[in-house]
C-alpha cells in the first residue's frame, strides 16, 4: 500500500515538474497598425478624386447645356482652389494630409458641388 501511495505521490510530483517545463503556446503579435503616411495619402487621394469627379460633373453639365461654359469655366477654377489647397498642405507635412485638413477641404468640396447643382 505504501508503494502504492508513493508511486502515485511520484506521478503527481513528476506531473507538475512536467507543466512547468512545458512551454505555454505564443501569442502572436497584433499586426501592426496602418501606416501614418500611408493613411495620410490615401486621405488626399481621396480629396483629389472628389475633384476629378465634380470636374467630370462640371463638363457634363455645361455639355448638356444645364450652364454656360464661362460659368463651368468659373467652377473648373474654384475647384482648381480648392486642388492647389490640397497640395500646400500636402507639401507642408512631406505628403498626404491630415483628418482636419481633409475636413476643412471636404467642407470646400461641400461648398463647390452645391454651387455646381448635386
Amino acid at each position: 500500500m505504501q508503494r502504492l501511495i508513493r508511486a502515485v505521490a511520484g506521478c503527481a510530483l513528476v506531473a507538475s515538474l512536467a507543466a512547468c517545463v512545458v512551454q505555454q503556446p505564443q501569442v502572436a503579435a497584433p499586426p501592426p497598425g496602418p501606416n501614418p503616411h500611408e493613411v495620410a495619402m490615401r486621405r488626399l487621394g481621396e480629396v483629389n478624386g472628389r475633384i476629378d469627379n465634380l470636374g467630370h460633373l462640371i463638363d457634363t453639365r455645361v455639355n448638356q447645356g444645364y450652364y454656360p461654359p464661362p460659368q463651368g469655366g468659373a467652377l473648373h477654377h474654384r475647384l482648381d482652389v480648392i486642388r492647389q489647397e490640397a497640395r500646400d498642405m500636402s507639401n507642408s507635412r512631406g505628403g498626404g494630409l491630415s483628418g482636419d485638413e481633409q475636413h476643412v477641404l471636404n467642407e470646400e468640396l461641400d461648398g463647390a458641388a452645391r454651387a455646381i447643382g448635386q
